[in-house]
């Protein structure tokens, strides 16, 4: 029994490499995505830019929420690929620039998105960093959320 005890005992640091391994690898991935400041999208929205700005937060987020970006449209991180496929996205050319946001502390939930869109052949697509809050604290316009039942 000892020995087995032991053997367990020894898997356990090469457990620790590979968990600390795919936490590094996914943040390098996060890497590959542009960042754009909410002063910088504050100002393409009020000058009416062309941008589609993507929603991403949690359901529970959304919902708690009586106002989004303005123009943004929702989805769930674990549906937009599937969404793809459909209006409006589907419609979407590839080189429009889109912008994804959430709630998240780091960004996590729009950065997830943005390398969906990214696999998708979208080759302009940014996080709103800070997100949801950063936009509230830089005044950026918005608009009252879709009522979902």
């Amino acid at each position: 029994m000892s020995t087995v005890k032991h053997s367990i005992l020894a898997l356990i640091p090469a457990l620790i490499i590979v968990g600390v391994t795919a936490i590094a690898a996914h943040a390098q991935d996060a890497s590959n995505v542009a960042m754009i400041s909410a002063d910088e999208l504050k100002t393409k929205v009020t000058s009416n830019h062309p941008v589609t700005i993507i929603d991403v937060r949690s359901s529970e987020g959304y919902a708690a929420s009586s106002t989004t970006v303005k123009g943004a449209l929702h989805f769930k991180v674990r549906k937009l690929k599937s969404r793809l496929t459909y209006p409006p996205l589907k419609d979407l050319p590839k080189d429009r620039e889109i912008v994804t946001y959430c709630a998240c502390p780091k960004d996590q939930s729009s950065i997830a998105a943005a390398q969906i869109l990214q696999a998708a052949g979208f080759k302009r697509v940014k996080v709103l960093q800070g997100g949801w809050q950063e936009w509230l604290r830089v005044s950026g316009p918005v608009e009252p959320r879709a009522k979902t039942d």
